[in-house]
């Protein structure tokens, strides 16, 4: 039953890591200066998970899981015409960051409940280990 714990724990981190990656993305929705002042827009993050659980310390917790194999920046941007911006180009253009608030934040109404139901499974647990030990004791 440790195993089970153990991969609801990797659960639960996982889908903190993916609300921490989109947080950042609604905060920075509207970033166009990278940290020397030139227009080079925030990239959106994207959070990949890959099965098992490297960090555990079970098999059964190694073999289940999950575990974060990746946060990449997404490319992409989108122009806009702003021809009285400093940071527009010699065409007035000004590149934005392509993050869309509304699917950002389906994005995370999803991990949230991804999380709860970790939350949920690991109770559940935790219950019928307390059970189990009730009955031997």
């Amino acid at each position: 039953m440790y195993g089970a714990l153990e991969i609801s724990t990797s659960g639960l981190i996982a889908q903190r890591t993916r609300l921490e990656a989109i947080t950042e993305n609604i905060v920075n929705k509207d970033t166009v200066l990278d940290a020397n002042g030139k227009n080079n827009p925030f990239q959106r993050r994207v959070v990949y998970f890959a099965p098992g659980n490297p960090a555990a310390s079970t098999l059964a917790g190694k073999a289940g899981g999950v575990h974060v194999s990746s946060i990449q920046a997404e490319g992409g941007f989108e122009v806009r015409y702003e021809p009285g911006s400093p940071y527009a180009d010699e065409r007035g253009y000004v590149k934005h960051p392509a993050i869309n608030t509304a699917f950002e934040q389906l994005n995370a109404y999803e991990a949230q409940r991804a999380y709860e139901a970790n939350i949920a499974a690991a109770e559940t647990t935790k219950t019928m280990m307390a059970q189990a030990l009730r009955l031997l004791g």
